[in-house]
């Protein structure tokens, strides 16, 4: 299978060897904790986290961040009021459906195949998972439209679920905020740049459960925990159980496992920012197989807080990552545009014909396990 991609807590603050050979490396982003004008902030630690995240992005797309300051409480707290959820039986978690083109609530297991926001078709997804996200009345004064930035379904069976989701919704936001003023520097653009992208976010926070049937269940071919994808907007922050499926494409073209380590969030790039630097860092394919542990299927939870962009914005490269000898790889696009593709493909069935260089790459990879 290649080079071992298993993430280990060694330290990793500058532009590590391990990120060079396929590694997820392990990044300490305390130091952007601190504002720059703050006289306890550390110039030089700032610019080794900045080196340390272009190392990463440009050669695996996948780091482990430790030093976000997010208490395991407030984990704890997620985890429980998910658990709850997705414990409700099938009926009432059917109430909070998400409608039609609406990217909020409840999607039920083999309801989505996500290899079609690539256009790849495949068998249907294991899944099951539930959607909240920024609303309208997050962004008081600006004009944004109903659909794209809709009311949350909170559901009344789990108590205290908004008030747990919404504190995991807060922080882990903080986390993608900080990842996009570090991307500023190691993009040497300031730590403040993005801010125009981002100022009216469309962000994601999508609970998901590896629902399965049964231990022994037989899957379709090709059946996965999620297929094969590339996230699609700038970075995805990510909790996870540790326990086995997910996989990275490595470059050699096989499926590499990483599993987190003890009080890491997963970060990786989404397809928008791969846009904007013109695939100088890389929205990395990535999949869940069938959870297993000694070849018994096993659940498993994670959630994933996607920060990708203001729906109005412009995705077309960020100075000096395009030159006369490295055109554009991408025609300009609205994040808008850009999201409606890749959920049309995912959510509606209908094969994302817009991804042919991030297709190409699955294309080629090994065939997913049975």
């Amino acid at each position: 299978m290649g080079t071992d991609t298993r993430c280990s807590l060694s330290s990793y603050l500058a532009v590590s060897p391990a990120a060079q050979h396929g590694r997820c490396p392990v990044i300490d982003i305390s130091p952007f904790r601190i504002p720059a004008d703050d006289p306890a902030a550390d110039p030089t630690a700032r610019q080794a986290v900045a080196a340390a995240v272009d190392a990463a992005a440009s050669t695996v797309g996948f780091m482990q961040i430790v030093g976000h300051g997010i208490p395991a409480e407030t984990v704890a707290g997620l985890t429980a009021a998910t658990d709850a959820f997705f414990a409700l039986d099938p009926v009432a978690k059917a109430a909070y459906r998400c409608p039609p083109g609406i990217n909020r609530g409840y999607a039920p297991p083999k309801s989505e195949a996500l290899a079609k926001s690539l256009g790849i078709v495949t068998a249907a997804d294991l899944f099951e998972a539930f959607n909240v996200g920024t609303t309208t009345a997050d962004h008081p004064g600006v004009d944004l439209p109903e659909d794209s930035y809709a009311p949350n379904p909170w559901p009344a069976e789990v108590p205290g679920f908004e008030a747990a989701v919404g504190a995991w919704v807060a922080a882990a936001g903080a986390v993608a905020r900080t990842m996009t003023r570090i991307f500023g520097v190691a993009l040497g653009l300031g730590d403040g740049y993005l801010d125009a992208f981002t100022d009216h976010s469309l962000d994601v926070l999508r609970m998901v459960n590896y629902r399965l049937p049964a231990p022994d269940v037989e899957l379709e071919p090709g059946q996965l925990g999620m297929g094969a994808h590339t996230d699609y907007g700038i970075v995805t922050v990510l909790w996870a159980d540790q326990v086995p499926g997910l996989e990275i494409l490595a470059a050699d073209g096989g499926w590499q496992p990483v599993q987190p380590a003890d009080g890491a969030l997963l970060v990786n790039l989404g397809d928008a920012l791969a846009r904007w630097t013109n695939d100088r860092w890389r929205s990395t394919l990535h999949r869940v197989a069938a959870p297993r542990v000694d070849g018994v299927l096993v659940p498993r939870r994670s959630a994933a807080y996607f920060h990708d962009g203001n729906v109005d914005a412009v995705i077309a490269c960020l100075p000096g990552c395009v030159s006369a000898d490295n055109p554009a790889k991408y025609e300009p696009v609205t994040v808008a545009d850009h999201l409606a593709a890749k959920l049309g493909g995912s959510r509606a069935g209908y094969p994302n014909p817009h991804a042919e260089r991030e297709a190409a790459r699955l294309v080629g990879a090994e065939a997913p396990p049975p």
